[in-house]
């Protein structure tokens, strides 16, 4: 499974691509700002909510990130142990254990929106953002990073599945490591090369005509829901 858009009917399906970016932002403005347990449990639902507004399950979205989560999980461990006395330290533990538990609300949030918003849609949200040469860029690099992650997704799985067939699951993990990694960056700077190549073979736009964007009324109600989320962080 890698993470990119699924077409689709849902509620997030019909937004303005705008409208979803101001989402995102109040939310992760919100998640930043109040970091306290009981914050994150009013934000909670609002991230399980959002994977479903797209169509897809919590557990889905949730696994796009497995190449992260170890970190957050981890993160807890590492800031609660100390070298020296009293060796353990709980506060520490607890505040990192919220700061890695509100990342995984915002991946959440985020993940809904790749789902839910077709590449063009988002590159003519940035070019509209960011108008003149920087919002081509920008808009350029959202487009490649969407179209290029999931394949890079899909080469690592590819490499780890190869390293497991050849009894990679006997070697010790350093081992393993490395194999996927050297053999999945050699692969990602062949992919770059051929995308080079491609781009230029075909004449490629900076300045494409982007696809019409229309503001609707779901689409002001998700920006007053926005505003709401960054009033509340600021409040």
């Amino acid at each position: 499974m890698t993470l990119a858009y699924r077409p689709g009917g849902t509620v997030l399906h019909g937004l303005d691509p705008r409208a979803k970016l101001a989402l995102q932002t109040g939310f992760a403005v919100a998640a930043f700002a109040h970091t306290t347990p009981l914050g994150l449990a009013l934000l909670t639902p609002l991230a399980v909510l959002a994977p479903r507004l797209a169509g897809a399950s919590v557990r889905e979205a949730l696994s796009e990130f497995v190449v992260v989560l170890p970190f957050l999980l981890l993160g807890p461990v590492v800031a609660g142990v100390a070298l020296g006395p009293p060796w353990v330290r709980p506060d520490a533990a607890f505040h990192a254990a919220l700061a890695s538990y509100r990342v995984v609300l915002v991946l959440l949030v985020a993940s809904a929106y790749v789902y839910s918003t077709p590449v063009r849609d988002s590159r003519a949200a940035v070019r509209w953002l960011l108008p003149g040469r920087v919002g081509q860029a920008a808009g350029v690099g959202v487009g490649l990073v969407f179209r290029f992650l999931p394949v890079l997704q899909a080469d690592l799985a590819g490499r780890r599945d190869a390293v497991d067939a050849r009894l990679g699951t006997e070697r010790p993990l350093r081992e393993r490591v490395r194999l996927v990694a050297v053999g999945g960056l050699k692969r990602a700077f062949e992919r770059a090369d051929r995308l080079s190549v491609a781009l230029r073979a075909r004449c490629f736009a900076w300045n494409p005509t982007p696809p019409p964007l229309r503001f609707g009324r779901a689409d002001w109600l998700a920006t007053v829901g926005a505003v709401a989320l960054v009033a509340v962080a600021v409040a």
